[in-house]
């Protein structure tokens, strides 16, 4: 076989065959392994102990009874009646359990889900119920594609600065339940400042609650660092510290109650029974006029991309930390999370994610599986069923402090200090987080946040490492291109830019550049056009170009493009023979490499 037709086969860009593509993913999809992958509960069932039973029946009822005062608190904090709050507390146990992939995950409502739906559920509970529809079918199709790669794509410092903005927005909006006012906003500047300008209106019996209730349930967190007594107990009595607010706080509003008068202001009537079964709605009547489905989605705007993309975060996050040192599958708990809004939709569940705190109660609690959620799940359904009635009785400001205590949980200053002692250079993207979510919105300001993380991305790409030194070998003086990254389109003018600007400034004294490519494991069309139009700009200053060492693949499209260029690469030399061979050469170049010595360095990894 001729040389010529050994570089053909050298160069020739290897496409894959789309026939064993297809069979390889119709085996893969008949695989037993496939299945078990998209339902869990096949792997963890069979393997299921009796014994387990006890722990997830303690897990998941610990895990009930804060789950019930939470949401009835976030029901109000999203605007809508405190029985969509309960409403949203089941069903996701429920199907978690066919789909989940992390025993310690619960799936319920969550603070931040609820004021981001707050804005338009005001108007009706079916935008509410119609977003969380929407957001499971985005979520569920994210997973099915295996997407969970792209949440890689948001840093630390931005879930942060988003985690600490929204804490401290729910927080901001209950100051004034805590302490008996009435605002007309949730925002973070309008709640203070109607706090501040009403302090005179402040209703003392629910202040005094209020802020009692919030050290109390403080201070209960607190308890498991008692040394003294049953370790156990302590622990038990700091996990039931929700359920013992809420339940003291109710007693005492129902006793002050007899004689006619209300000290507090209470929740009031939640509606009994349990919600129907239905198709979600995908139109709605507001103030006695029709609005069609495309009208409610035009409502609800922006937030159909940022309603999924933070439950993604929140479930992905919480599976991580908790996962004790195994692989957490983000396209597994995307798919488990989109079937658990999905499914919630049919009984009026507003969007719902895994809860940070819930979690830690269910693993505090030793959960083994979870079936856990099926406790937890059933206890909402009870509480439906039977207390709605006792829950006329819950004092706003006692579910105020319940959600100010959560928050404050959230807020972890010390983030800060980590990012300043590591790399001050994060805390850039995580004060544009903060920031635009304090002072503008919840979903503008994570996008903002993410753009903020990809200007040092995007930059890194334009602007590769690229070492440029001069050489002298043999007697001969070369200029040797080290370049440190991958090339692609964003950084292939930089790199022409660099190599031009350095040889100019030398008067053209160098007759050679040499540009090591060991590290430079492929390159696109971009790339390749300025390769060979720095080749030319060169030519005119009367230098040479030799691309060393350079990927096959790399090398394979410039090659294609121009197939003048075949002689720059050279793939078997020492940078000395090379040197040498292109100066003392009588044709100024080295005899091509066969095929097969290039073909052994192409399997060589780089």
């Amino acid at each position: 076989m001729r040389a010529n037709d050994n570089d053909e086969n050298l160069y020739r860009e290897q496409l894959p065959h789309v026939g064993s593509l297809i069979r390889e993913c119709g085996r893969k999809l008949c695989r037993p392994s496939t299945i078990t992958n998209k339902f869990p509960i096949l792997t963890w069932l069979p393997r299921y102990r009796s014994s387990y039973l006890v722990q997830d029946f303690i897990a998941g009822f610990t895990v009930g009874l804060t789950t019930i005062p939470q949401a009835i608190a976030y029901g109000v904090v999203a605007g809508l009646e405190p029985q969509y709050g309960l409403y949203s507390a089941f069903m996701g146990g429920f199907m978690y359990i066919l789909f989940g992939s992390c025993k310690d995950v619960t799936i319920a409502t969550t603070a931040i889900m609820a004021l981001m739906v707050n804005q338009y559920a005001q108007l009706s509970p079916d935008y509410a119920v119609l977003v969380c529809f929407l957001a499971g079918s985005i979520i569920l199709l994210l997973g099915l594609l295996n997407m969970g790669v792209l949440v890689r794509f948001i840093s630390i410092p931005v879930i942060t600065g988003f985690t600490m903005a929204a804490a401290t927005t729910i927080g901001s909006a209950q100051i004034n339940n805590l302490v008996g006012l009435k605002s007309p906003s949730n925002d973070l500047l309008p709640s203070w400042e109607f706090f501040f300008t009403h302090l005179p209106s402040i209703r003392v019996w629910d202040a005094l609650l209020g802020v009692l209730s919030l050290v109390f349930l403080i201070l209960m967190k607190q308890v498991t660092k008692i040394k003294w007594g049953h370790r156990l107990f302590w622990k038990y009595l700091s996990l039931s510290r929700n359920a013992l607010a809420v339940i003291f706080g109710t007693f005492l509003a129902y006793i002050l109650s007899r004689d006619g008068n209300q000290p507090f202001r209470v929740t009031g009537n939640i509606t009994a029974g349990l919600p129907p079964f239905r198709l979600p709605p995908f139109s709605t009547t507001v103030d006695g006029e029709y609005v069609s489905f495309g009208d409610m989605v035009s409502t609800m705007g922006t937030s159909l991309g940022s309603i999924p993309m933070i439950a993604i975060l929140e479930i992905v996050a919480i599976s991580k930390a908790f996962s004790k040192g195994k692989i957490v599958d983000a396209s597994q708990e995307m798919i488990a999370l989109g079937m658990c809004n999905i499914m919630g939709s049919f009984v009026l569940s507003m969007p719902v994610t895994g809860s940070f705190t819930r979690t830690a109660v269910n693993n505090a609690s030793g959960v083994r599986s979870p079936l856990g959620g099926a406790v937890t799940g059933a206890l909402v359904l009870m509480a439906l069923a039977f207390l709605t009635q006792t829950f006329y009785f819950i004092p706003k400001a006692t579910l105020a402090a319940l959600i100010i205590a959560a928050m404050i949980s959230l807020v972890e200053p010390e983030r800060i200090s980590e990012m300043w002692k590591s790399k001050k250079r994060d805390l850039f993207p995580f004060l544009v987080t903060i920031l635009t979510c304090l002072f503008w919105s919840l979903e503008y300001g994570i996008l903002c946040g993410i753009a903020a993380n990809l200007v040092y991305i995007l930059y890194s790409s334009a602007r590769p490492q690229v070492h440029i030194t001069l050489e002298k070998i043999n007697g001969y003086e070369i200029a040797l291109v080290d370049v440190k990254q991958k090339l692609d389109y964003a950084s292939a003018e930089f790199l022409k830019e660099k190599v031009v600007h350095f040889l100019n400034r030398l008067d053209s004294k160098i007759h050679l550049a040499v540009i090591k490519g060991q590290e430079i494991n492929s390159i696109d069309y971009t790339v390749a056009m300025n390769i060979i139009s720095l080749q030319g700009d060169l030519k005119t200053i009367n230098c040479d170009l030799i691309c060393w060492n350079w990927n096959i693949s790399s090398a394979g499209v410039v090659c294609r493009l121009k197939n003048e260029m075949r002689p720059i690469f050279k793939f078997d030399y020492g940078l000395e023979e090379l040197v040498i061979s292109h100066f003392e050469s009588p044709s100024n170049t080295a005899s091509t490499v066969t095929m097969e010595t290039a073909q052994e360095d192409a399997e060589t990894p780089s």
